[in-house]
Parts: C-alpha cells; structure tokens; sequence
C-alpha cells in the first residue's frame, strides 16, 4: 500500500506547508492550481484568480474593451487561459525547478505525491550509500586535477578529454558500487523506489516543476497573456463566423469573423515555435 511521505525537518519550494507530510502542502489560491487545468465545466460557475484575472484583462483590453463589445465569457476566457498555461508548463525551463525531500519508511517503496509535483517530475534522487572517493592529498584522483591544471605533473601531453573521460569512469564506478536506488512512476500519482528502503529517514530529493505566478519572469507571463489573447481570438472568430452581415441600418454590418480566425492560427503557430526555441531549455544529455 502507498504511504504518505513524511517530510520533517525538509518540505518543498513551492506551495504552502499545511503538516508533516508532503501531501500536506497546497497550491495558494493566487496561484496556477494544476488540477482545475482544462477540467471545468459551465454548470460549476467561472471563478478567476488574481494571475488569471490579469490574463482577462489583457484579453479584453487588446480585443477593445471597453470601446468595443467583446462577446466572450469569463469561462470562454478561462479555457484560453488553461490552454496557455498547460504549453507553458509543459515545455516550462529551468527557471520552473522546484525541489522538495521526504524521509523513507523501512520496508515501504511505493509513496503518493501532490499532483503537481507529480505532474512535471524531471527527477529523483535516492541513494542508500554513495561511494565517495575524495580528491585527497596522495590520491589518484587528486594527482590528475593537479596535473590538469599545472601541466607538469605525472602525465605527459594530458587534455582536458582525458581528465573528462576520467571523471566519467569514476562516477559510472560509484553508480555500480554505490548500489544507487532507482525510481519509477505509478499511474502518475505514486513514486516507487528501488531497492526498497530497509531503513528508517533515508532522504529523498525531488526535483520537478511548476509554474509560480508570484516569482514568473515578465516575459513568461506575457507569453500566457498572448498565447491566451490568440485562443481568445479563434473563439471570437468562430462566433462571429456564423454571420457574415449583422442586418441594420445602411446595410447592416459587415463581421471580421474569418480574419480573427486567419490571425488567431498564425499568432499561435508563432507563439508556439517561439516557446519551444526562445523559452524550453535545449535537451540534456547524460551518459546514464
């Protein structure tokens, strides 16, 4: 059975502590609540926090308002913004990392974490007894750092490849004897660690991402707000697409349904490749 994790003297970077457990800490209600994330529904009514209310009034303000009638909804309007923030979230860069630790239960390997933790998780470090080889004075080790800084000692003619080659070695020699644990994902809400903890408080460190609309960059948010304002756009377009001519006097007037939709699918083509070439870290490659 999965245990709650308990976090004692560590917790998490984000979200409001509420005990001793991990599952403790809460997304503030000023904040992006991943959960509520494109799942609402027009009978549950349309409530708006203060990050998403500033995104509104950047939609209605760039559409005209107040000088121009502007026929979307605030639950139009919070699908725009749910569809904004869940791309920016995905492909969110290292500014977004968040580390919490939990302590282990002897005999428990399985454990269940807040969704949005869950939901970004980049990685997780478990380790029962990691080797250490200290550069000490006499060692190996401290011989070729020294070597490769001074170039008059040991080896002749030694690069910086083979110094990098020989910190590799070193390190894949501490996961094969280190007995370093390994992790996976369950249903996207449970943690499972191998081997499993024999001991009480072993650390687990956690690293994932999440959005905080208390610390996000300017730029960022204002990417939401466009990326929000061209959704805003396709839904404004299709409304108004259903009638080419509103009927009045001197001929009625003339509706900009299909040029709201050619814009909205451009800008969002644009926003995208802007988020994944400008915003997303390049990927990372390890040896392991």
């Amino acid at each position: 059975m999965p245990v709650r994790p308990k976090t004692r003297i560590y917790g998490s970077s984000f979200g409001d502590y509420g005990g001793n457990h991990l599952n403790d800490y809460s997304v503030c209600s000023n904040n992006i609540d991943p959960d509520r994330l494109n799942d609402n529904r027009l009978n549950d009514g349309t409530e708006l926090n203060r990050f998403e209310e500033s995104i509104r009034d950047f939609i209605l303000a760039r559409l005209g308002h107040p000088l121009v009638r502007v026929e979307l909804t605030d639950f139009q309007i919070k699908t725009a913004i749910d569809e904004a923030v869940s791309h920016m979230s995905h492909h969110a860069p290292l500014w977004t990392r968040q580390i919490a630790a939990f302590e282990t239960t002897a005999g428990q390997n399985l454990y269940e974490l807040p969704s949005f933790m869950m939901h970004n998780l980049s990685y997780v470090v478990y380790k029962k007894s990691l080797l250490s080889i200290a550069a000490q004075s006499g060692t190996l080790e401290f011989d070729f750092f020294i070597k490769y800084f001074q170039d008059n000692h040991l080896l002749n003619d030694f690069s910086v490849g083979e110094f990098l080659l020989l910190q590799q070695n070193l390190e894949q020699i501490r996961k094969v004897l280190s007995q370093e644990g390994s992790w996976d994902v369950i249903n996207n809400k449970y943690l499972q660690l191998y081997p499993v903890p024999v001991n009480e408080s072993q650390t687990v460190i956690i690293e994932y991402r999440a959005l905080d609309t208390n610390t996000i960059h300017p730029a960022y948010r204002n990417w939401i707000q466009r990326y929000a304002l061209a959704v805003g756009k396709e839904i404004l377009g299709q409304t108004r697409g259903k009638y080419a001519v509103l009927p009045g006097p001197g001929g009625g007037s003339q509706l900009n349904g299909d040029k709201l939709s050619e814009q909205a699918y451009k800008e969002k083509e644009l926003l995208m490749e802007e988020l994944m070439t400008e915003i997303e870290e390049p990927p990372v490659f390890t040896l392991f």
